[in-house]
């Protein structure tokens, strides 16, 4: 934002942070070639630009370019290296995708990447080519890339209107924000469409059906207005960014910009709308300025309150709406901030002032038009306000009639009088040379103290007691010498001067602390809504932050299917009577205040008024007062409009992160289901098919089977159904584990004992393996629940026998480390997949090896874990380092003391 008080012939500080940032940056550049459609020519540019780099020795390797098929398109890509692309497998085919880490490895000094807003194929690292395009930035390459305008995220809404087709490819706005330099790849609507009934961008077939719905004249045109259009925006971006950096005073006439400043008077929200008309008509931004003068605090809150509701007028309108502080004249800081902005029209109102007020005080409008240079000052009218009775549709008071305080103005006699004393005291010390300036100082302490007003008064008895006791003859009003009449008028005129310029001094300060207090309350009130994680907490914070700031009985309501229910309230309140209860639910309704002090419902205790979000209306906060007559002043209005902004966008986050969890919980769960779906399919219908085909062999061949085959059938039955069995009992520990229904029975176990007893369990799953056991001889009692422990073992050594080739050895190693004990399981197989490390301890997650999944439910290693952490221990995978292969270590405490008896037992 610019600033009124800088000096003009300075850089600002963004501007040169940015510079800084750009010549300190290691990030490769990015140029971007934007057309207003396919055929436009922007990959051929691209190439010719590129060729004259190569030529002039600049290392350019083609990432990825699409020719289509145009033969003086390929023609372009002879000479030059290009990457070859990586194949994807995608539903039993092959897509063609750039190789980003090739072209890492390769790292030239410029790459060329086409159709930034492609969507890779599905197992890429990145899912848009864009994203490829950055890695290539961070790595410090130089990148060239081409996109058409349809793809900016930005625009998709307004091309999806003017062509009638939804482009579903986007790229960020931040991605052509943040390039280097863009160039318009521009072709005329007519010549396009020959290219395309000339085959040179789409085969015949296509470019009939393009011709008939994209390709229209109207289309393009549009299209190229919106590339040019977005290009001018980008390039009035970087004008302003230089003029800031070098200080050049503006306005370049490089693009249009209007400004209209507002005031107190009544005709603003006119003068608002006349700039944004004229705004429309440019194609330009436009900006609402107030600026907040030395005399604010002369203001009434009826004022105020007009002046904050232009301010969300410009808002609604689609400008932007800025308040600075004045230091100066007027004229001077709208001045400043349109050079600074680079603003080419202003928008004013015409002088309502009386003559005598604009001689005494100086006209802004002339002041402007004067001095404004080659910015254009329109002044307009404005539309005239019929005067109006008060309304109860206003929810504030307007402020009294300003009284003229006595206080101030006796202080300020006071004053002069303590400097007329000391002067006198001081006389024959310091002279009369001196006593005109210590009733001077008196006169700028008023100012100071108490403002312009008292001051004028203190500048007044001063100016008159000089003359009574100072100058000749003293203690008359008469100036017998001439010189001493000089004196005098001097002495008046610089005592106006001071105590204007302390005065105004002293309402600049005060306005100044007024907002930092404020932006203060709202910093910390902001701070609170950042903290709270829970749609309670921000209920609260925001109920008492009101409360507390407007002296307020405070209401939260939230939508609870179509009617509103309160939700929080301070001081705490869990019910509303029926006529609030309309009220509320009417403000709701109807995204307009109800209620007491409101032209809807006013018979309710309390102003409800709507929560808004950008995405509408979110809920209602009602407000209740001691007292009769309206709840807010117009400030208090404004305070509260903040308040409340801000608490419904925390209401709004938290629920977007709610919805979020809810969204990723059922993601999971469908997940899950899907994965136990798939495996009972196979892992129950398997054993059960050769159970069934076992069992029915031998009804109906018995008498034919030789007692061998009858022995092989009946040991697949043994073997199905135990693995049935196994089958079954994962799903009912895993259903345990969730229910936190696993209490373990803890004792003093032998570990060797629990290891021996599982590998007799395990010996028919490890039958094709050699087993080793190393259990040090020194391993001490464990407090353990054997058949916990045991099924873990059991987990741990058949998911071995599962992943290791047959005739490899699984072996189990025990030893002691400090204060634990510390099993490995190490097989021989291929080991883990470095992504898989963590993920294998999922619910029905399986590590897939070549071309297939191995038998199984994905539960045994997830089961294993539960078991061990109930323990009060810990499991984790790993790769082997001395050879190919995985390893499960189950680390258990070891216990202070067991006592001899526990072992016994």
């Amino acid at each position: 934002m610019p600033e009124t008080g800088r000096d003009p012939t300075r850089p600002t500080p963004e501007a040169l942070l940015e510079a800084a940032r750009r010549e300190a940056r290691t990030r490769g550049r990015l140029k971007v070639f934007l057309g207003a459609a396919p055929g436009v020519g922007k990959t051929y540019e691209m190439l010719t630009i590129g060729r004259a780099k190569r030529e002039a020795g600049l290392d350019v390797v083609v990432g990825v370019v699409e020719t289509h098929g145009r033969a003086e398109t390929e023609a372009l890509l002879d000479g030059f290296a290009i990457i070859p692309r990586r194949a994807v497998p995608y539903h039993g085919t092959h897509l063609d995708e750039m190789d980003l880490d090739a072209l890492l490895a390769r790292s030239p000094a410029l790459a060329l990447v086409d159709e930034l807003a492609h969507t890779n194929a599905p197992g890429s690292r990145h899912p848009k080519r864009y994203q490829d395009v950055e890695e290539l930035l961070d790595a410090g390459i130089d990148v060239y890339t081409t996109l058409n305008i349809q793809h900016v995220e930005s625009l998709n809404d307004v091309v999806a209107q003017i062509t009638r087709i939804r482009v579903r490819e986007t790229v960020p706005d931040g991605i052509l924000d943040r390039a280097d330099d863009i160039e318009v790849v521009d072709l005329n609507p007519d010549d396009l469409i020959q290219r395309l009934k000339d085959g040179k961008v789409y085969v015949p077939t296509n470019a009939e059906r393009a011709l008939r719905h994209y390709f229209s004249r109207g289309n393009l045109t549009a299209l190229r207005e919106l590339a040019l259009r977005r290009t001018a925006d980008r390039v009035d971006d970087e004008l302003l960014s230089h003029m800031q950096a070098n200080a050049i005073a503006g306005p370049w006439s490089a693009g249009e910009r209007v400004l209209v400043c507002i005031s107190e008077d009544p005709r603003s929200a006119g003068l608002v709308r006349y700039a944004k008309r004229v705004a429309d008509r440019l194609h330009a931004p436009w900006t609402a300025l107030f600026i907040e003068a030395p005399r604010a605090g002369a203001r009434s809150e009826a004022e105020r309150d007009r002046i904050a509701e232009t301010l969300r007028l410009a808002d609604r309108l689609g400008g932007d709406a800025v308040t600075l502080p004045g230091g100066r004249r007027v004229a001077d800081d709208i001045l400043a901030y349109a050079r600074s902005a680079n603003v080419n029209h202003i928008v004013v109102g015409k002088a309502a002032r009386s003559w005598l007020f604009e001689l005494v005080n100086g006209s802004v409008v002339h002041d402007l038009v004067r001095r404004s240079g080659n910015i254009s000052v329109h002044v307009v009218p404005g539309e005239a306000v019929p005067a109006e009775a008060p309304s109860r549709r206003s929810v504030a008071t307007a402020a009294p009639a300003a009284t003229v305080a006595p206080g101030p103005y006796l202080m300020a006699l006071l004053a002069t009088a303590a400097a007329l004393g000391a002067a006198l005291l001081l006389q024959p010390y310091t002279g009369l040379e001196n006593a005109d300036l210590m009733l001077l100082t008196g006169v700028v302490a008023v100012a100071v103290r108490w403002g312009l007003g008292p001051s004028l008064a203190a500048v007044v008895s001063a100016s008159l007691a000089y003359n009574f006791f100072f100058l000749p003859p003293v203690y008359t009003f008469t100036i017998a010498d001439p010189t001493n009449i000089a004196a005098f008028l001097l002495f008046t005129l610089v005592a106006v001067l001071v105590s204007n310029l302390a005065a105004r001094a002293r309402r600049i300060a005060m306005v100044s602390q007024g907002r930092a207090k404020s932006t203060e309350r709202l910093f910390g009130f902001s701070r609170k809504l950042a903290g709270c994680g829970t749609l309670d907490d921000v209920l609260w914070a925001t109920c008492a932050q009101v409360a507390a700031m407007l002296r307020v009985r405070v209401v939260l309501l939230l939508p609870d299917g179509k009617a509103v229910t309160v939700r929080a309230g301070y001081p705490p309140e869990d019910r509303l009577d029926a006529a609030d209860l309309a009220a509320a639910q009417w403000a709701f309704d109807n995204d307009r205040p109800a209620g007491r002090g409101a032209d809807t419902l006013p018979g309710a205790k309390r102003l409800f008024l709507p929560l808004r979000t950008g995405r509408g209306t979110i809920g209602v906060i009602g407000l209740d007062a001691d007292g009769a007559g309206p709840i807010l002043t117009p400030e208090g209005r404004r305070l509260l409009d903040a308040l409340a902004d801000m608490g419904a966008l925390a209401i709004e986050r938290v629920r977007l992160v709610e919805d979020l969890d809810r969204a990723e919980r059922a993601a999971e769960t469908d997940r899950l289901r899907q994965a136990l779906l798939t495996s009972i399919s196979h892992d129950l219908r398997t054993p059960l098919a050769s159970v069934l085909g076992a069992a029915s062999t031998l009804r109906d061949l018995d008498a034919d089977l030789a007692p061998e085959a009858k022995a092989d059938l009946l040991a697949t039955i043994i073997a199905e159904s135990e693995r049935l069995n196994r089958f079954i009992a994962n799903l009912l520990d895993m259903t345990r584990l969730e229910a936190g229904a696993v209490a373990p029975n803890l004792a003093p176990q032998d570990v060797a004992e629990t290891v021996d007893t599982a590998l007799r369990r395990v010996e028919a799953v490890l039958a094709d393996h050699r087993v080793a056991v190393d259990l040090a001889s020194d391993l001490p009692v464990l407090r353990l629940d054997p058949v916990l422990f045991e099924q873990v073992l059991f987990n741990l050594l058949d998911n071995a026998a599962k992943y290791a080739p047959a005739g490899s050895t699984v072996t189990v190693r025990g030893r002691r480390e400090g204060a634990f004990v510390r099993l490995d399981i190490l097989d021989e197989g291929d080991g883990l997949p470095e992504a898989d490390v963590e993920r294998v301890f999922d619910k029905f997650y399986r590590v897939r090896k070549s071309d297939r999944v191995r038998a199984g439910t994905g539960l045994g290693l997830a089961i294993a874990r539960g078991f061990v952490e109930a323990m009060r221990g810990t499991v984790t995978a790993a790769n082997r380092r001395d050879r190919g292969g995985a390893v499960f270590t189950v680390t258990l405490p070891v216990p202070a003391r067991i006592a001899p008896k526990d072992i016994a037992a």
